[in-house]
């Protein structure tokens, strides 16, 4: 509450006080206390309302509380006197004698003031008020008050007063100073003060001030006050004898910051000609006082005899001062005002013929406009006058060295002029600047000119040039000390924007010895000062680069470039960093622009690291000397291990490899390639042989080397490979042992296979280990020396060291993974499927892929949590597949990969992928002795043959195998019967009978010899071999259910029902097996006769299971045919049959998706079943029907005319019916529809009036039950780019669904809301309410049950939201992979378009190519093979 409120509160409560309203009054009270707790008034009003409501009590506390508060105020006191005055309380009359005496006090000090404030207003009533006081008989306390009241109300005024009153004013002072008892005391000495104060502006009195001043001072020793007011005294008079002297240095004792003594003991030291302390004193008591004249003119004469005019003060008033013009002069050459100079210089000669300073000035104005011949006359004038003025002597040198070359090689003239300044004026720093210029660049003594150069700068900080030259000097003889104590002092007292020199000089010190933080603070301070400039963007940017932060280096040698763009460092620094950072192409390009300048072999060597190795040879073409170079083509040449052998292709000059022609190029392959990097290597230590990281990358080299000799041909010795690896790294360790990673690698070395000394590698990882401790690599290294040593302790140690230094260091989890499989761990899948999504390393991915498909061949486990979680819950097959995809597009010579690459493939039924790598799998290990393996794989290519419908090559695939597992044997004769060969189909089942182990594969085969039997017309045979199957232990449904078909078709009542009994007893079936069970009992009751039991027990059926749309199906056919006498029935029976083939026909199941089930075929069965009395029967049930059927056709005609562009015809067709039916509320919406599309296809349709979207909404409001009409008023305004009348109309939509009880209009409005916020968003204005609307409306209808539309929505949010994010991957890819179950192609294929942004995003080409891939695929349709037996379950997926 403000103070205006308390103010208000206040008042009310005076009022109801007034209107004798004591309780209100209270209120009011207690509401201002509430906010201000310390209220005078309030407490004061409590009292006497509570002494009107006969509360004394409470009376009493407000006005003590209130006196507590205010006790020089009357009105508590009054108050509280009135109360005891009327109270009868004993304790009360004790206390009334206090309080009459204090409202005595209190009245005789109102009088005093009453008395005082005339006396102010009449200063000449002070005699009469002396007076008045002297004859009055008080104590000598009252007395004092009285005096000193006196002295405080007219001390303020002294200088105004006349001399009687200034007399009796220093009366009154002495008086109470008399009459003070407690001496010393802190307020006699207070009062002493303001007598000195009062005496100090007297100028007659000084007799009087040092009196008292002594006085006070053998009183209060300590006190300063009487000096400062003596030092001031002697500073306005000009006396600085030694009396004033000691006051100033006692004061400067006293209190050292004290601003009068520094001016005091400044001036006289400028008196004394010490000039450096008299400007350090008066600088110093100029900090404690800015605004004093007398010390800033007094600092002005002091620097004007140091020769800083730039800080002397100018003073405006004495213009009959010749230096004073001198240097106003001097102020307008400064400021290259060269006319105004010479103006003053023309007055100054003028007003004073022949002064030093006229001529002087004259001659700095001719040096001003280069008249060289006339400056030295006036100087040499003007030293006839002065001979001893040194600065004379140094205009003079300083124009003879600005006079040329040759001129200042003359000792005669700068150099002996200068140094006669420096002798006449050794305050003058510029003599040394221009001695030190002479000694740096003429006598070539360094020495001479750093002292000339250190001496100037101390007699003038502010000057850059000479302080830049005595740190660069000073650098440059190794006294890095004595530089970076000039450079510190500077610093440390430079204000923000200054010493630039200073500032950048120290930063590159400090980047020079790796203080980079430090140098980048130093740089930024030097860019403050000027920050346009370009070479201290780049030393910014070096310093930024060196620790490490790349965008702002990179920012900072942008800026570089903009201001100065013919800089190619800049240039190539920014290039060189995008480099680093992945941006490989835009760094290209920039490396491309710097060498359409010229050949810069850095350029040529950032062009070949990044994407061109032709550019290496380019540069080495230039610079064969660089070893740089070499090393760089030979990590190049080495860095082809990472790719498959027969990938490894580049094309090279034969010059460089020592092939024939030396001017063409030639193709190496990996071994060559590898081998050319050896010779690269070779040159560089040519070059540098002490280097230990050249011996160490060649014998790596040679280890790679021994690696693909091993692969390619184990049979060949690679011995002497290892051996000389070995020896170059001992010799790279040799040359550096503090090296983590040379270690490391011989490390590696000594595990390889063939020299396997695992005590020097484990010697070897723990140097490593102590030479960097932050040493991932090694750590992983050790841990997979102890695992392969059987250690698993030390190695699961070891690799979690690793894993705590870089948790997304990949191999150290392979290492864990590898050992929770040795354990046999639950948690091995898991980790191995870690590592796929840190990178794909080959282990990893192999590793991965094996648990996935060992799990997926172990069927007995499918309700397990292990495999819902692996397996399901973690999308485990599809993350396999991609992972596997990418490690066989790298490695091509694995059949391991491609075996389990195809098993995955298949599982997913991504046919021609499966037979690809199933291929791909059985080229590889035709020449392998691995027979197993070979067979496995066949077994798969066999089979993705079969599922590919390539039966011909699947036969010829499966003969190949040894025939001896059932799998092939009944592949074989899958393949037979699908290629029409039936006896070899039928001798390939009975060598699989002859194999099977179980009775359920004897069941399911024999069934298969059946059906082929039966085929070839041996009905006799078929049913011998199905009762064959019924007698087995475990018969299986499918073979009773064929012998019960068998008896149906052929009229053996008597075999259909013993074979349906039996089928009976094996319990209820699944899915599709109770509508085959149905439709058998049906078939056999209809074949009995008993054509009632026919309808009952399909009823029966549905009755059991209500939502399977079969038997519904089945029960339409069968009543009809079988149940002629429920004619009433088929009415309800067709109505349902067009109800349900409008359902169908709204959800879109029309004959281009299903040509056995679709709204036509629904329809027609239903006009079949009672062609006459449809219609009728409808009609007569429901005349709204009719209407809305009528409303139905209407529609229809309409929006075919629409589509047809004749919408004059349906205008026209519309407004008949509606001069039938004026108010027919859909025609009228019909008819506003087409005017509507009408003017959008116009040219005016970009802006549609508001008076017709008011009609539209009438329209649209007018029908109370049509969502659509909604909806298209929705996209109206959508169109119109109206969003928020869109969401409205969606909207109502919604709610109009919800109270009709539609779920599907409740979907659709839900989606199509989703989708107006969704536009936005991809449009890339992401507010946070369409954000918000879009996961609500899409969470609503999943709330509802599945949407991959929904799902779809989201996902396009996240890819708007942040397309490079993992989510939104896993988003997509969700959606990309549901559609192989069923889902919609037209959203699956949305989604993979942006599954493809989102990789191509993140630039992951291998991802991208499998993308494609799946895209390729999916867009085909593959028949599916659908046999009776299940087959599939004994072959491997």
């Amino acid at each position: 509450m403000s103070s205006k409120e308390v103010k208000a509160e206040l008042k009310s409560a005076r009022e109801a006080i007034k209107n004798k309203e004591f309780k209100e009054a209270l209120k009011h009270c207690k509401a201002v206390l509430k906010l201000e707790k310390n209220n005078y008034n309030a407490w004061v009003f409590i009292g006497v309302a509570a002494t009107e409501l006969q509360q004394p009590d409470q009376a009493q506390t407000a006005y003590r509380k209130a006196t507590e508060l205010e006790p020089e105020q009357l009105l508590a006191w009054q108050g509280l006197a009135n109360l005891y005055e009327k109270s009868d309380q004993a304790d009360f009359k004790a206390e009334l004698p206090k309080i009459y005496q204090k409202l005595i006090t209190l009245y005789e000090m109102l009088y005093i003031c009453i008395c005082v404030n005339c006396l102010l207003l009449h200063p000449q009533v002070a005699r009469v008020w002396r007076r008045l006081i002297q004859e009055r008989e008080a104590e000598d306390l009252e007395l004092l008050e009285l005096w000193k009241e006196m002295t405080r109300l007219l001390q303020d005024t002294v200088e105004d007063q006349d001399n009687e009153t200034q007399q009796h004013l220093i009366s009154a002072f002495e008086r109470a100073l008399q009459l003070m008892i407690d001496v010393p005391s802190e307020a006699h000495r207070s009062l002493s003060q303001d007598y000195i104060k009062c005496l100090s502006k007297l100028p007659h009195e000084v007799a009087k001030l040092k009196e008292v001043c002594d006085a006070t001072l053998s009183r209060y020793p300590t006190h300063s006050y009487p000096l400062e007011a003596l030092s001031e005294h002697y500073i306005r008079t000009g006396q600085f004898s030694e009396e004033a002297v000691r006051c100033f240095s006692r004061l400067s004792e006293l209190d050292p910051n004290n601003s009068h003594a520094h001016f005091g003991l400044g001036i006289k030291a400028c008196q004394d000609k010490k000039y450096e302390d008299a400007i350090k004193s008066i600088s110093l008591g100029l900090k404690r006082m800015r605004s004093s004249i007398i010390g800033w003119y007094n600092l002005a004469l002091a620097q004007l005899k140091m020769h800083k005019y730039s800080d002397s003060a100018t003073i405006s008033d004495a213009k009959n001062d010749p230096v004073i013009l001198a240097l106003k002069g001097r102020a307008h050459l400064q400021k290259g005002q060269t006319e105004e100079a010479f103006q003053v210089s023309a007055e100054l000669l003028s007003s004073h013929p022949g002064s030093v300073e006229g001529l002087t000035l004259k001659g700095l104005v001719h040096v001003a406009k280069e008249q060289h011949k006339q400056a030295e006359e006036s100087f040499l004038e003007a030293l006839s006058g002065s001979p001893d003025n040194g600065e004379l002597f140094f205009l003079l040198g300083r124009l003879f060295w600005n006079m040329g070359e040759e001129v200042r090689r003359d000792r005669s003239k700068a150099h002996t002029h200068l140094l006669k300044a420096a002798k006449l004026d050794p305050y003058l720093g510029s003599v040394f600047r221009f001695l030190g210029h002479y000694y740096r660049e003429v006598a070539k003594d360094q020495g001479r000119a750093r002292g000339c150069y250190k001496r100037a700068f101390e007699l003038d900080s502010s000057d850059a040039e000479s302080g830049a030259a005595t740190v660069d000097l000073s650098m440059e003889q190794g006294d890095m000390d004595s530089a970076l104590t000039v450079l510190q002092s500077v610093t440390e007292r430079a204000t923000p924007g200054s010493a630039k020199w200073a500032w950048m000089r120290r930063g590159l010190y400090h980047l020079k010895i790796g203080q980079h933080q430090q140098a980048i603070a130093d740089l930024q301070a030097a860019l403050r000062a000027d920050p346009q400039d370009w070479v201290c963007w780049e030393c910014l940017g070096e310093a930024y680069l060196n620790r490490r932060s790349f965008t702002a280096a990179l920012k900072a040698f942008d800026k570089a470039h903009t201001l100065q763009p013919t800089s190619i460092y800049s240039l190539y620094q920014t290039a060189a960093i995008k480099q680093i950072l992945g941006r490989f192409k835009e760094a290209a390009a920039e490396y491309r622009q710097i060498l359409e300048q010229e050949d810069y072999v850095p350029a040529l060597k950032g062009l070949g690291e990044c994407l061109e190795c032709s550019c290496f040879i380019l540069a080495l073409k230039q610079r064969p000397d660089l070893s740089c170079l070499w090393k760089l083509l030979g990590d190049a040449c080495t860095t082809s291990r990472t790719v498959s052998p027969n990938r490894a292709k580049v094309l090279v000059p034969g010059a460089l490899y020592g092939m024939d022609p030396l001017d063409q190029g030639h193709t190496l392959d990996q071994r060559q390639l590898l081998t050319l990097g050896e010779r690269c290597f070779g040159r560089a230590l040519k070059l540098m042989p002490e280097a230990p990281s050249l011996w160490c990358d060649l014998g790596l080299n040679y280890y790679h080397q021994s690696r693909l000799l091993n692969c390619l041909n184990p049979e060949e010795d690679q011995q002497p490979l290892l051996e000389k690896a070995m020896q170059c790294v001992k010799k790279a360790i040799m040359l550096d042992s503090a090296n983590h990673t040379y270690w490391n690698a011989l490390g590696v070395v000594s595990m390889a296979k063939g020299i396997e000394n695992f005590a020097l590698a484990q010697h070897c990882f723990i140097k490593s280990v102590k030479a960097e401790s932050n040493n991932v690599v090694a750590w992983t290294n050790l841990g997979a020396l102890y695992l392969k040593k059987g250690n698993i302790e030390l190695s699961h140690e070891a690799f979690k060291i690793a894993q705590s230094l870089e948790p997304l260091y990949v191999n150290c989890w392979i290492g864990q993974a590898l050992i929770a499989e040795s354990v046999g761990s639950y948690d091995t899948m898991d980790l191995f499927r870690h590592t796929t999504e840190l990178s794909t390393h080959t282990e990893g991915v192999k590793g991965y892929a094996y648990w996935v498909c060992s799990t997926l061949l172990d069927r007995s486990n499918r309700d397990s949590e292990i495999y819902l979680y692996n397996i399901v819950q973690m999308n485990a097959v599809s993350a396999a597949q991609v992972a596997l995809s990418k490690y066989t597009e790298r490695i091509q010579t694995d059949p391991d990969a491609f075996i389990m690459l195809g098993y995955l493939n298949t599982h997913l039924q991504l046919k021609k992928q499966a037979t690809e790598a199933y291929r791909r799998a059985v080229e590889l290990l035709q020449a392998s002795p691995h027979t197993d393996k070979l067979s496995f794989a066949l077994r798969g290519y066999g089979h993705a043959l079969s599922d590919d419908g390539q039966w011909e090559e699947a036969v010829r695939i499966y003969s190949s195998t040894p025939l001896e597992e059932l799998h092939d044997l009944i592949g074989l004769a899958l393949a037979y019967f699908r290629i029409g060969r039936m006896p070899e189909s039928v001798q390939a089942y009975e060598k699989a009978l002859a194999v099977a182990s179980s009775e359920k594969e004897k069941a399911c085969i024999l069934t298969a010899l059946a059906l082929i039997q039966h085929r070839l017309g041996n009905i006799d045979h078929a049913k011998t071999l199905l009762f064959k199957c019924s007698m087995l232990k475990e018969p299986v449904s499918e073979s009773l259910q064929c012998l019960c078909s068998l008896g149906l078709v052929h009229g053996d009542v008597t075999l259909a029902s013993a074979t349906l009994t039996e089928l009976l007893k094996l319990g209820e079936g699944v899915g599709g097996a109770v509508e085959v069970r149905c439709l058998l009992t049906c078939t056999l009751l209809a074949l009995q006769g008993n054509y009632s039991g026919v309808h009952r027990e399909a009823a029966r059926a549905i009755h059991r299971n209500p939502g399977n749309p079969s038997l519904w199906a089945l029960l339409s056919r069968l009543v009809p045919q079988y149940c002629p006498n429920k004619a009433n029935v088929s009415i309800h029976t067709s109505r349902a049959l067009l109800y349900s083939g409008v359902n169908q026909l709204a959800s879109g199941r029309h004959s281009g998706e299903d040509r056995r089930r679709n709204a036509l075929k629904t329809i027609q069965r239903a006009v079949l079943l009672c062609p006459g009395k449809l219609m009728k029967g409808l009609q007569a049930e429901d005349g709204l029907l009719a209407q809305a059927l009528e409303g139905w056709v209407l529609q229809q005609t309409v929006t075919g005319l629409k589509q047809s562009g004749q919408y004059d015809q349906a205008e026209t067709l519309c407004s008949q019916v509606l001069s039938v039916s004026p108010e027919h509320p859909v025609v009228l919406l019909r008819l506003r529809q087409v005017q509507c599309e009408r003017l959008l296809l116009s040219d005016a349709g970009n802006c549609v009036p508001p008076a017709v979207l008011d009609q539209l909404s009438a329209a649209v409001m007018a029908n109370h039950t049509s969502v659509s009409a909604w909806h298209w008023l929705a996209e109206v305004y959508h169109s119109q780019g109206l969003l928020a009348q869109a969401s409205v109309a969606y909207r109502q939509s919604l709610q109009l669904a919800s109270q009709l009880g539609d779920h599907i209009g409740k979907i659709s409005s839900l989606l199509r809301l989703a989708l107006l916020a969704l536009m936005p968003c991809l449009a890339g204005v992401c507010v946070s309410e369409w954000k918000d609307l879009v996961l609500e409306a899409s969470t609503e209808v999943l709330k509802m049950g599945s949407s991959p539309v929904a799902l779809l929505f989201q996902a396009l949010l996240q890819f708007s939201i942040k397309m490079g994010a993992r989510e939104t991957r896993r988003l997509l890819e969700k959606i990309v992979y549901a559609s192989a179950s069923g889902g919609s192609e037209t959203i699956a294929s949305v989604a993979r378009w942006y599954l493809l942004r989102h990789l191509h995003a993140k630039d992951d080409l291998e991802l991208i190519d499998v993308s494609n891939c799946i895209h390729s695929l999916y867009s085909k349709t593959n028949e599916q093979l659908r046999l009776v037996l299940p087959l599939s379950d004994l072959i491997p997926m």
